[in-house]
């Protein structure tokens, strides 16, 4: 996206190296969602590990990062509230198995039909979100959403903001994060900018015995292996039709925001993943996690961005990003505790920077203006509710904006010919937005006994305008006039009813297409 010129050479050495700087972002923003959704630190650590470490393995796409999300975890909250944890790992369980039905029916080629409008709203709305739960560690300890560190289930007003010495400090450190990562690369890229920069940070506040923020003061994250465990839930058809809403609506989240995701990363690495392979993956990795106590997971934007900025290109580096985050949990925990959030924080602004498309401003006097709103509406939809209503909401403006462009495009042109015969000439598409306009241009009252009606430079595109058609040839059959119907497909013919016997067909012009119909 924005300003981001990806090294497209991939190495085992940038694998792990990016995967360890993924892994130490990972932890705050696993605990922030565990948080969110209600459930303990750990069950939102499990999940980016296992999660992360599945979809790295036989996903679609080698170099995304996966794990628990903020999108996911505001819709977790109220059943976790109402049911408690176990009813959240049947549900993450069930939401893998609609991932997995969705990969194997091959739906995951319809994130094709996602307009770029829509991409570049998802991407911008996205970025806003990021830095809005980074925003939530500059509370102080005790503070409404400090320990989330987000503000997705809460508002600005709601945070005890940090003041004086300790404000200064953070912001010290986040500017010390950013301007390393920044500027690292013109010097060497021997190690990522990213991981660089939260090590020299770190010791830094260490050495120093500076007085701020780290990870341990967020939550501790010390703990054993996951362990296998149905989900303690009666198995009853009343429990099905609780879970079975929470999991549709996850799933669809997972799916929207992991092929968007892809779909990012193949235009940054300029290769190509696979959307029905990543269905599976997700799904496999959620039905796993649900089993193993976890929260479940999609891809994550900006951890994704932080590696393939860091040069992790391959499985490897997703697959050391989850193995690094499992270590961190059984034997470095009191290692990773000390790290100060301003670093990881720093990190995260300059991933926001990276994914925001500041060149969406430039453009927007250059393209149509219903496209500039649909960019706009995703934007602030995802930001107010949560991504799959923000991108449902944008492909339906944007496919109402595009049926009604069409339908002003039909246009008849009338006229005379030598043999008495009134013409009409039909130019455009003929579909359920073009219909009424397409009936309106003709007239059988004022027409010669004898009317062609050419559709060469038209196409029939579904059910409603086939029966535009019909309804034309039944005006033209209670005015006692005749007919006659050129250059439509042999679908059409095939299709229409009171028309049928008035088609001419011409095996050599006739054109070959199918209708869109269900009739």
């Amino acid at each position: 996206m924005i300003e981001l010129k990806a090294n497209q050479a991939g190495s085992v050495k940038n694998d792990l190296l990016s995967g360890l700087t993924v892994a130490l972002a990972l932890v705050p923003e696993a605990v922030a969602f565990a948080f969110v959704a209600g459930v303990e630190p750990l069950v939102g650590l499990y999940a980016a590990f296992m999660v992360g470490l599945i979809t790295a393995v036989i996903g679609g796409r080698p170099g995304m990062i996966s794990g628990a999300t903020g999108a996911l975890a505001v819709v977790m909250v109220a059943l976790v509230a109402d049911h408690g944890v176990q009813y959240l790992f049947a549900t993450v369980v069930l939401m893998g198995v609609i991932q997995v039905l969705a990969g194997a029916l091959k739906l995951g080629k319809f994130i094709r039909m996602v307009p770029h409008p829509v991409m570049l709203g998802f991407v911008n709305g996205l970025a806003i979100v990021i830095f809005l739960a980074q925003l939530g560690q500059f509370g102080v300890e005790g503070g409404a959403g400090w320990l989330s560190g987000t503000f997705l289930e809460g508002s600005v007003a709601d945070v005890a903001w940090m003041e004086g010495k300790e404000l200064y400090m953070m912001l010290g450190l986040v500017a010390l994060t950013m301007f390393i990562i920044h500027f690292l690369p013109k010097l060497t890229k021997a190690i990522p900018s990213s991981l660089a920069a939260i090590l020299v940070v770190t010791l830094l506040v260490i050495g120093l015995d500076l007085d701020t923020k780290t990870v341990g003061d967020v939550a501790g994250i010390a703990g054993g292996l996951p362990e296998f465990s149905i989900p303690m839930v009666p198995f009853t058809w009343e429990t099905f039709m609780i879970i079975l809403p929470y999991s549709l609506i996850l799933a669809a989240i997972g799916l929207i925001e992991s092929l968007l995701t892809l779909r990012m990363v193949d235009e940054i690495t300029e290769t190509h993943g696979s959307s029905n392979r990543e269905c599976v993956g997700q799904g496999v990795a959620n039905v796993v996690t649900g089993f193993f106590g976890g929260m479940g997971g999609c891809a994550m934007i900006g951890q994704s961005m932080i590696n393939v900025n860091s040069g992790g290109r391959g499985r490897l580096s997703g697959a050391s990003a989850a193995l690094f985050l499992l270590a961190f949990i059984l034997v470095a925990s009191s290692l990773i505790e000390q790290i100060p959030v301003a670093a990881l924080v720093g990190v995260m602004f300059i991933v926001v920077i990276g994914t925001f498309e500041f060149s969406s401003f430039r453009i927007m006097r250059k393209i149509p203006k219903s496209d500039a709103f649909v960019l706009v509406l995703v934007s602030v939809v995802t930001v107010m509710t949560d991504l799959a209503m923000a991108v449902i909401i944008g492909v339906i403006v944007a496919a109402l904006n595009f049926a009604w462009q069409h339908a002003k495009q039909v246009r008849i042109e009338k006229k005379a010919d030598h043999k008495g015969s009134t013409v009409y000439k039909v130019h455009g598409p003929l579909f359920f937005g073009s219909a009424t306009s397409f009936l309106e241009q003709f007239n059988p009252k004022d027409d010669n006994n004898d009317v062609v009606v050419d559709f060469a430079d038209s196409r029939v595109c579904d059910h409603s305008g086939l029966e535009a058609i019909d309804s034309l040839a039944e005006r033209y059959m209670n005015s006692g006039k005749t007919l006659h119907l050129l250059h439509l497909s042999s679908d059409c013919q095939a299709l229409l009813k009171k028309a049928g016997n008035m088609v001419e067909v011409n095996v050599i012009e006739d054109p070959k297409y199918f209708v869109a119909t269900n009739a």
